[in-house]
């Protein structure tokens, strides 16, 4: 059976060594974030979450939106969720209309703790700093691109990108965003727009 572990399999599949690079750099996040969330006495979903409220509008800051973002079930979340606020970093305010549904704020606390963990993934950067702006350019649009096509078969779901946003337009000469009415190069292609319109 074809497994892109498989060190025989894999070098002589180019996809197997790119999934493995994937797998490589997967691991090097998840280590940050957890040597980060030791320090903190935060689980790495704590800190995902934290981070998310801090940088997203207040309507996408609720159990369901964040289990379909983190693609996790609901009871994961609420989980965190009430783990954060026994640490007074959030607070939950129920919806008028509906008492069981909340939205999550950061508290001023929950706030400082979401700007120092975010940090986290700073020295991603400086590799990718080092490339030349051809490489960083293509490495963008094929990590969109495998996005893409990762929601396209259900193994993620939910992406605020231009590629699949309806404000996105793509013909012969590139990309066009219909709300900002430009042509967009390919650094300009958002990962998560506050913009973004699903289809």
């Amino acid at each position: 059976m074809a497994n892109p572990f498989d060190l025989n399999y894999q070098n002589q599949h180019l996809e197997s060594k790119i999934v493995v690079a994937l797998e490589r750099v997967s691991e090097a996040f998840r280590v940050l974030l957890w040597q980060r969330g030791q320090a903190l006495k935060l689980s790495p979903i704590q800190i995902q979450i934290l981070i998310f409220c801090k940088f997203h509008a207040a309507e996408k800051c609720k159990v369901g939106y964040l289990a379909q973002e983190f693609n996790v079930d609901k009871s994961t979340i609420s989980d965190s969720v009430k783990a954060l606020e026994q640490k007074q970093l959030i607070e939950k305010v129920t919806t008028p209309e509906d008492g069981r549904s909340y939205t999550i704020y950061l508290t001023k606390e929950g706030a400082a703790v979401a700007l120092q963990v975010a940090s986290f993934a700073l020295p991603f950067e400086k590799p990718i700093e080092q490339l030349s702006e051809i490489q960083k350019e293509v490495l963008l649009s094929s990590l969109l691109e495998l996005i893409h096509k990762l929601q396209q078969v259900g193994i993620i779901s939910l992406q605020r990108m231009c590629l699949v946003c309806q404000h996105h337009q793509k013909d012969e000469q590139g990309h066009f965003c219909t709300l900002l009415g430009m042509r967009l190069n390919t650094a300009d292609l958002r990962v998560d727009c506050p913009d973004f319109l699903g289809t």
